[in-house]
């Protein structure tokens, strides 16, 4: 098979996923994307969880995004390297800026399918999938992990995945700091109660200072990105991201050296007006868009009444972006 070059923009190779929104099932869909792109032009942006099946066999066209939302990486769940190469294959026919592995998700459902964290006890067909995906396209091909799973959590079993993946060529590696108990944890608890382990990811870095090495887990500020990348490569932030998004304003011009953002949230929220009723005649619901936008106004007067106004009218089947202009009276 002919590998495919892609065909997404090129970003400059030093700063490339200096900063990242994390792949968050349920959450990171297009809408989400969207609406994060408005604050940052620098942040890579990654998808949900997609899984290899969903890909191959589901109805729906799993791959879509707009072109507005790039740089966009997708993130993968799948352990057969034949059915991820054909993922990847298109992909990179599509456009993604990425394709990322998931070595990192322990909920049962990634488990009972052979995939997530359970694959880290499996280096060498993680490495035979980033093998095959990898002779398929030239966009990067990465792999986000936990430093260990259950009772295997030392030192020499996280080094275990990255030697045999990076034998096969994979150079970006993005760290959840936590180990993941893979019986006896909700994936919620799993990512609260394993105890973070930063030092350990410095580590990696010093060990491998070749390979392009991202910080996962627990990060919350913009100071505590600045602090984390004196360390390593790249910080990928997750749940913060989405309870306060407006933090996204920061980082083009703090770990970037772009021009201050000038947006206020009033500016941003208006700013998806447009988007909300596009989508809505293409048959999406108000409520697809408006739940990614509830922590907009997080901290600020009013952010509570802006909140209950959304949450108790954007379900209602007559939402429209007219209900996201009444909820910003709230924090007028």
């Amino acid at each position: 098979m002919t590998q495919v070059t892609s065909t997404a923009p090129s970003w400059h190779k030093d700063t490339f996923r200096r900063f990242s929104v994390a792949p968050m099932l349920d959450w990171t869909d297009r809408h989400c994307r969207t609406f994060h792109r408005i604050m940052s032009k620098e942040a890579v942006l990654y998808t949900e969880m997609i899984t290899t099946g969903a890909i191959i066999h589901g109805k729906g066209d799993y791959l879509h995004f707009n072109q507005h939302e790039q740089p966009v990486a997708l993130q993968l769940g799948g352990s057969n390297p034949d059915e991820l190469a054909h993922c990847a294959r298109l992909a990179a026919e599509r456009g993604y800026a990425e394709i990322n592995l998931n070595v990192g998700c322990p909920s049962d459902r990634v488990q009972n399918g052979r995939f997530g964290a359970c694959l880290m006890a499996e280096p060498k067909l993680v490495a035979e999938g980033i093998a095959a995906m990898k002779a398929q396209t030239d966009i990067p091909v990465t792999v986000k992990t936990r430093i260990g799973i259950d009772e295997q959590d030392s030192y020499e079993f996280l080094l275990e995945l990255i030697d045999a993946n990076h034998e096969v060529g994979c150079d970006d590696f993005i760290i959840h700091a936590r180990k993941a108990w893979l019986q006896g944890l909700s994936p919620k608890e799993n990512r609260e109660i394993p105890p973070l382990d930063y030092p350990r990811v410095y580590q990696l870095k010093q060990d491998y200072p070749n390979l392009h090495i991202s910080i996962n887990g627990g990060i919350k500020t913009i100071e505590e990105c600045k602090h984390h990348l004196e360390h390593v490569d790249g910080v990928m932030i997750g749940r913060e991201a989405y309870s306060n998004p407006y933090l996204l304003a920061q980082v083009d011009e703090a770990l970037y050296g772009q021009s201050p953002f000038t947006l206020t949230r009033h500016e941003v929220a208006q700013q998806m007006l447009d988007y909300i009723d596009d989508e809505m005649r293409e048959g999406a619901r108000f409520w697809h868009v408006a739940r990614h936008m509830l922590g907009l106004f997080q901290g600020m007067p009013g952010a509570r009444g802006y909140r209950r106004h959304l949450s108790e009218n954007g379900h209602k089947q007559d939402a429209t972006a007219q209900t996201l202009v009444k909820a910003l009276e709230f924090v007028s």
